[in-house]
């Protein structure tokens, strides 16, 4: 399974789902970093010193930095759904779905 970095607007729900998923998954607050309005730009970098593949609500900036950066352990940026459980499947499948992350940007979208 993934090892995940979810950063402050990511939902709880869906974290503790992806858990059970059998992901390893640490939040911003997990980490002591809430509430610290740290950067997209830190948010990724911490996430590249643990190894970790970052799951955001943030598309539009997570898509600029996959752009601009060469090197990351990995992207997902998802469209707000407040199925939670239903988001974290999703996420769930793409991940699963994948055998390498580095360096890939993954979106989930709710279905319409």
């Amino acid at each position: 399974m993934a090892r995940i970095y979810t950063n402050e607007n990511f939902p709880q729900q869906a974290v503790e789902r992806l858990r059970g998923l059998g992901h390893d998954v640490e939040t911003s607050h997990d980490a002591g970093n809430s509430g610290r309005a740290m950067s997209d730009e830190s948010v990724l970098d911490y996430a590249i010193r643990q190894q970790r593949v970052v799951v955001t609500l943030n598309r539009r900036h997570f898509v600029a930095l996959h752009t601009s950066r060469t090197e990351h352990c990995g992207i997902v940026v998802c469209t707000f759904d407040p199925m939670f459980n239903a988001l974290a499947e999703r996420i769930h499948a793409a991940l699963t779905g994948r055998g390498e992350h580095r360096n890939s940007l993954l979106r989930i979208n709710r279905p319409c």
